[in-house]
């Protein structure tokens, strides 16, 4: 059953949807939809189990890709272009994939339409193990210290602690952890069988230089699905592009946005 996310919109234009990725957030990617929405009509919305939207037990990639259809559908939009990130590239691609007569174009950022290890329960296992309900009024240095004496140097506790909100004294966590926990191995792995195998619009693989994600053997299974994929990768940025290089992202997207429209005007 579909979920009905919740979403931000600002602009106006012809429509741009961004879908962020795990432990994310819609607002995460503000500053790249402030700037958008200059020129493009920016949809933000929070995956379920994610944000302000409501939790399922279930987190399939197509079931994600049936929430944003119905979010299309809601909203009216004709033919968006999806801009996605890690969780919401692979989003993307499956809703691409699925039901190409609703897309416009598609941008995905630092991910491949392939199977990942599982590197993130990690994560998880450390925002359950914080006492939330032990919190006292500062505890919110406390929870970023804990975090960062389990997690890796190079994540970023910010990150993960954007998904902690307070309740006067109380303190939970809008992330459904849990759901996450059981569902890591679909959100890791990429749907097999989907009903068209190929999706012919315009499409848009950006990777972080520093990251691994998208490796060159993925190209052959990019092109293989999206045969009209263009290719970028941006210097001095990790798999989080959007935070390392927010400037140079914007710019790819922007020179790739008015190319797809002009070329749909002629």
């Amino acid at each position: 059953m579909p979920i009905e996310l919740a979403c931000e919109a600002l602009g106006a234009g012809r429509p741009v949807v961004i879908l962020h990725g795990l432990f994310g957030a819609g607002c995460n990617w503000s500053e790249v939809a402030r700037s958008l929405a200059t020129r493009y009509r920016v949809y933000l919305p929070d995956a379920r189990n994610h944000g302000a939207s409501p939790w399922s037990d279930n987190m399939s990639y197509p079931k994600m890709a049936l929430d944003v259809k119905v979010l299309i559908e809601r909203e009216r939009l004709q033919r968006p272009m999806l801009v996605g990130h890690s969780m919401g590239g692979k989003t993307a691609m499956t809703l691409a994939l699925s039901h190409p007569e609703l897309v416009g174009g598609v941008a995905v950022i630092d991910i491949a339409p392939e199977h990942y290890a599982e590197q993130f329960s990690t994560y998880v296992t450390a925002m359950r193990s914080l006492d939330l309900a032990a919190a006292a009024a500062a505890a919110r240095r406390q929870f970023r210290e804990a975090l960062a004496s389990s997690l890796r140097p190079d994540i970023s506790q910010n990150f993960l602690m954007q998904n902690l909100r307070r309740h006067n004294e109380r303190f939970d966590w809008r992330l459904n952890l849990m759901a996450t926990a059981v569902c890591m191995p679909d959100l890791c792995a990429f749907p097999e069988a989907l009903p068209h195998k190929c999706y012919e619009g315009p499409a848009l693989f950006l990777s972080g230089e520093e990251s691994d994600y998208v490796r060159k053997e993925s190209q052959a299974r990019i092109l293989a699905l999206f045969p009209e994929a263009e290719f970028g990768r941006i210097p001095d940025a990790g798999h989080w592009v959007h935070a390392d290089q927010p400037q140079a992202l914007l710019c790819g997207l922007h020179d790739w946005l008015s190319e797809v429209h002009a070329t749909v005007t002629r």
